[in-house]
């Protein structure tokens, strides 16, 4: 597969395996620290890091993005291992997300299978926007802790402490700064070579060479290890069992689904290509179920790493291969010298791909834009920050489908006038759904109205249930009055559905069209 993909691709095979070493690099520290946020051995990451990469960069709907462990997926990984933990001893923890990995990736290749991918397409552009930002920020947030010095406490050896000082954060500083003017200014001169990767060079040949003291990523773990391999879950497989990871994996799929499915758009925009949102549903999921079986904590597709891969000139299908492999060559053979890299210059990368990352545009546009649009922006980007990514989305959705719905209600409106036969006439302009009824119902006057009256629907358009059920109560009014009321342009469902009325409406059979309404009894 490899070799057809390099004989396919060989104008752009070079920019994709450089590309590519940028990748793992940048992917080492990156899914060591998710490792531990979720609490499980940096191994586990790694292993996720390898196999989900390798899997959708094959499979998947996007060429050029790079999935791996995300660290959206491990602050919700944590809460199930420690209650895994808790509730069937030590050792569970790492067990149980593993079959929790496994049934998120059934769920994701259904959602593919299924053609659930498409629904992407009802995600807002400020959405967008403030998904990309909040990320952006959570990007730079991650960054932090390197700055910070380790302490013993923690899990695996480390915990972080205090900020640096002295020489040490005078030696972080100048590295990271060293690693953001290369990678800013290398493509200016050249783009031969992808800048991050000359810049994580130029930093680790200057810290071993002049023996600097600072943090390199040795520090965090060791990395060395050895091919996964495959093993079942070791849990109980009954319905308890099920009933304790089935919540957490539908979590998981989700967060997932959406970051990849996002993060697709994304590229989508920034190499003006289209990738294919159901395959690569399906590609996570079988990814997903994959490394389940061998050891990996799961994952999905990573903005940072991605923005890393296309601005390095990677966007092939090798690109992401080549990722995956030469990060399972760090673990296997070449973990002593991937030790020896500065964090400082892995850091000043990730900073880098903040700064690319962040609309920066949409901070001069928040005064030209509705204000409820950037509302919903700055409100995906902080619940992005301070919640995860899955609620950040689902709650921008449904506030600007609200929002949607509000500004629509507004346009429901009558034109009035009278027929020759004496007949008032409603001539109806507008949708007719839930959040227009009140402005609907206000239209008529029942009690000054002539004994005839026709509300006219050619300019309208009947959208669901509540409108019927509107419909309904303007009739029975009517009734009451003592007046007939009559109703053209209705499609037939709508005049099915218009039970409690009964013979008391009249409807016009001939020019009535032919449309569904969007109610449950016709699903």
């Amino acid at each position: 597969m490899l070799f057809q993909l390099v004989m396919k691709h060989q104008a752009n095979a070079k920019s994709d395996i450089l590309s590519g070493l940028t990748v793992a690099l940048a992917l080492v520290p990156e899914a060591v620290a998710f490792a531990f946020i979720a609490g499980v051995h940096p191994l586990v990451g790694l292993y996720a890091a390898f196999m989900v990469g390798l899997i959708t960069a094959t499979f998947g709907g996007r060429p050029g993005m790079i999935s791996g462990a995300t660290g959206a997926l491990a602050v919700v990984m944590v809460a199930l291992v420690a209650q895994a933990e808790r509730q069937f001893g030590d050792g569970a923890g790492l067990q149980y997300l593993l079959a929790a990995v496994v049934l998120m990736g059934i769920i994701q290749f259904s959602a593919g299978a299924l053609k659930l991918g498409k629904f992407i397409r009802i995600v807002p552009h400020p959405v967008m926007l403030g998904f990309v930002n909040g990320l952006a920020i959570v990007i730079f947030l991650a960054q932090l802790p390197q700055l910070q010095s380790f302490t013993p406490e923690g899990k695996w050896g480390w915990a972080f402490g205090d900020w640096l000082t002295g020489m040490s954060m005078f030696w972080m500083a100048g590295l990271i700064a060293l690693t953001m003017v290369i990678t800013w200014g290398l493509p200016k001169i050249t783009k031969a070579i992808p800048s991050a990767l000359v810049a994580i060079v130029v930093c680790s040949l200057l810290v071993i060479g002049l023996d600097i003291d600072t943090k390199r990523v040795g520090d965090l773990a060791s990395i060395a290890g050895g091919l996964p391999s495959f093993a079942v879950p070791m849990i109980d497989l009954n319905l308890e069992t099920l009933m304790f990871i089935a919540p957490y994996s539908i979590i998981f799929a989700a967060i997932g689904l959406i970051e990849s499915l996002l993060t697709l758009t994304v590229i989508d925009e920034m190499t003006e290509t289209r990738g294919r949102g159901n395959k690569e549903c399906m590609a996570q999921g079988a990814a997903n179920i994959v490394t389940g079986f061998f050891g990996g904590m799961g994952g999905c597709a990573m903005i940072g790493q991605s923005m890393i891969n296309v601005n390095a000139g990677g966007r092939g299908r090798l690109s992401g291969i080549a990722a995956a492999l030469f990060l399972l060559s760090f673990i296997l053979f070449a973990s002593p010298l991937i030790e020896q890299i500065p964090i400082a210059a892995l850091t000043g990368v990730m900073f880098m791909v903040v700064v690319g990352t962040f609309e920066w545009s949409s901070l001069r546009i928040m005064n030209r834009i509705p204000r409820h649009d950037a509302f919903v922006l700055v409100l995906v980007s902080g619940v992005t920050v301070f919640t995860d990514l899955a609620v950040a989305v689902v709650v921008g959705v449904i506030v600007a489908a609200l929002v949607f719905a509000w500004e629509h209600a507004k346009h429901i409106r009558a034109s009035t006038y009278t027929d020759e036969n004496g007949w008032k006439i409603y001539e109806l302009t507008g949708p007719l759904f839930f959040s227009a009824i009140s402005d609907f119902k206000d239209l008529f006057d029942p009690k000054n109205d002539p004994k005839d009256v026709v509300i006219e629907f050619k300019n309208s358009r009947v959208c669901d249930h509540s409108a019927l059920e509107a419909i309904d109560t303007i009739a029975e009014r009517y009734n009451s009055a003592g007046k007939t009321i009559h109703l053209r342009h209705l499609s037939p469902e709508c005049r099915k559905l218009l039970k409690r009325a009964g013979t008391l409406v009249e409807v016009n059979v001939l020019e009535d069209p032919n449309y569904k309404v969007a109610v449950d009894e016709l699903a």
